[in-house]
């Protein structure tokens, strides 16, 4: 990845922390062609794919310092549903409860820095 699309990125360490996260569980990890036209024509943007076997899966990487609400998780399952794409992700820092209820019930995974760290270990 170069210096201008990291910066595009975030270029943040959870960025990073992602990354090697993924890697270590076993996915293939692409930086590159992230935007994915869905059904309905509108480019949809990405700031991972992830794929282990045949399952691809988007992930949106959020460094902010606040919490992350349900309407992010719910952008995201319509972008990951626009595309064909299961089970989509979400990396951040924390979660509303909303938003924890939501992807429980959508089978999206809202993983934390907090629990990267401890799988990378």
């Amino acid at each position: 990845m170069n210096e201008e699309s990291a910066e595009k990125k975030g270029s943040s360490g959870l960025m990073e922390l992602a990354v090697r996260f993924f890697k270590k569980e076993g996915y293939k990890v692409s930086l590159e062609d992230t935007s994915l036209e869905g059904f309905t024509g509108v480019m949809r943007q990405f700031d991972l794919i992830v794929q282990k076997g045949r399952v691809a899966q988007g992930v949106w990487v959020r460094d902010w310092n606040r919490t992350i609400g349900v309407n992010l998780v719910l952008n995201l399952d319509k972008a990951s549903e626009d595309v064909g794409l299961t089970n989509p992700m979400i990396v951040g820092e924390k979660f509303s409860d909303h938003a924890k209820a939501y992807a429980n019930r959508r089978k999206i995974t809202l993983l934390t820095k907090q629990q990267m760290n401890r799988s990378i270990r």
